[in-house]
């Protein structure tokens, strides 16, 4: 039988492919996903967050209430579908909606306020697959629910950039970028004053701005669109239609940022995509090169009315979201350091079936006295084991073959010092405890 390589197995039209904008991760890839989530639960814990899990499918309704009809997300991306229940149903695009949804369902406005989750998990959005982006994502998220104080913005956006220096990525290799957006009452007046700049250049829109001139104004800031983006630093600026309060608001969190010495830029035409933003808004924005220069790896703001929408009551808070994909490519771009993985303290050999079943009793005897130890029961040969344990960096070898077996003994060889010695089976974890320790 021909052996097919990987390319020719994508060739082949009856092998099966993967979906496009989906990805497989890699063993060799896992140890920058396996750091990153480590890196947000250790933070998590640091700060008080509590870990919240919610299903990969809801309700369809949940999503055009809270992210927005209008938005690129709900009317262009979702994968939604009908079951045979005849329910709407869709993927989750994002994970905010859910955790709100939770918090009115779950009666959390009853506990101490404010309440603190964090989550990750996957997420599905049907957009154009490019560098970083992809239809099947994954993100983590912090959520603050049941505060409007101007410090907890001021943690959040300081929680984020600490997740980027836990993970190893150096300050200048990201910015903070932060906006006010108002609130619905403030910001009303401002849209009308955005259409009228943009309605004088609607001959230089893109086809999609178009449409958000009429359906979501605040997009416009958004678009990435050459053209469109042309036209944006002569735009009106939402900080000058803030009213007292909002305006109050967002010098609080600049203020919190000042003190705390958190490093960030006022982005004025700073918005985001999705309609439950209210007041701070923010980016954590890559600066890389090629496919990840200027490209936001984590965003997030406050979504005050967002927990009223959903039928709860009113309910201030603040959360951020990062990508894991958008994160990863960017520590790899930056050649972010991982740690190296442990070199295993014991590599066991075995030769003859008698021996590979004492080796397998041995292991286990091992692995629960927390050693940490490698096989290959598969291999047969002496030699084939030993390189593997070369190659491993193993520190000892132990060795059962059929002649250990009938004497109750085990070979160790100390690999860097090439020396064997015999010792007794029923002793192995004591004495290896002992050399370990040394």
């Amino acid at each position: 039988m021909e052996i097919q390589s990987g390319a020719q197995a994508r060739q082949n039209k009856n092998v099966p492919h993967i979906l496009k904008g989906f990805k497989d991760i890699m063993p060799n890839d896992q140890k920058y996903w396996q750091t990153l989530s480590r890196v947000v639960e250790k933070t998590a814990g640091q700060y008080g967050f509590q870990k919240i899990e919610t299903p990969i499918i809801e309700d369809t309704s949940l999503f055009t209430r809270s992210v927005g009809k209008e938005t690129d997300i709900v009317s262009k991306e979702m994968y939604s579908f009908v079951d045979q229940g005849g329910d709407n149903l869709s993927l989750r695009p994002e994970g905010t909606a859910s955790v709100a949804r939770a918090f009115i369902e779950h009666g959390m406005l009853n506990l101490p306020q404010p309440v603190k989750m964090y989550y990750e998990g996957p997420m599905f959005r049907h957009e154009n697959p490019q560098a970083g982006r992809y239809r099947g994502l994954h993100q983590f998220g912090f959520e603050v629910l049941g505060s409007a104080a101007p410090v907890v913005d001021a943690q959040l956006i300081l929680i984020a950039s600490n997740i980027c220096q836990e993970i190893g990525l150096k300050p200048g290799s990201y910015s903070i970028q932060i906006n006010s957006i108002g609130c619905p009452q403030c910001r009303a007046e401002y849209k009308k004053e955005l259409v009228l700049y943009y309605k004088a250049k609607r001959k230089y829109l893109c086809d999609s701005c178009k449409k958000r001139l009429v359906k979501n104004p605040l997009r416009l800031l958004d678009c990435k669109v050459p053209g469109c983006q042309s036209l944006k630093p002569d735009a009106p600026q939402i900080l000058d239609w803030l009213d007292d309060s909002c305006k109050t608001h967002f010098m609080g969190v600049v203020e919190y940022l000042d003190a705390l010495e958190v490093s960030y830029v006022l982005n004025p035409q700073l918005v985001r995509g999705l309609d439950y933003y209210t007041r701070t808004v923010f980016e954590i924005v890559a600066q890389g090169k090629e496919e990840m220069a200027q490209s936001a790896i984590g965003a997030g703001g406050r979504y005050d009315n967002l927990i009223e929408t959903l039928g709860g009551n009113p309910t201030p808070a603040t959360g951020f979201a990062f990508g894991f994909e958008r994160m990863i490519m960017h520590m790899k771009e930056q050649e972010v350091k991982l740690k190296e993985k442990r070199t295993p303290d014991i590599f066991l050999a075995q030769i003859g079936q008698q021996a590979k079943v004492q080796a397998l009793k041995l292991y286990e005897r091992l692995r629960k006295e927390g050693i940490l130890v490698y096989e290959n029961f598969s291999k047969d040969s002496l030699k084939a084991q030993l390189e593997i344990s070369n190659k491993l960096k193993a520190k000892y070898t132990l060795i059962v073959g059929q002649k250990e077996v009938l004497d109750g003994t085990v070979l160790l060889r100390d690999m860097d010092a090439g020396v064997q010695e015999i010792i007794n089976y029923e002793k192995v974890t004591i004495e290896m405890k002992k050399k370990l320790q040394q």
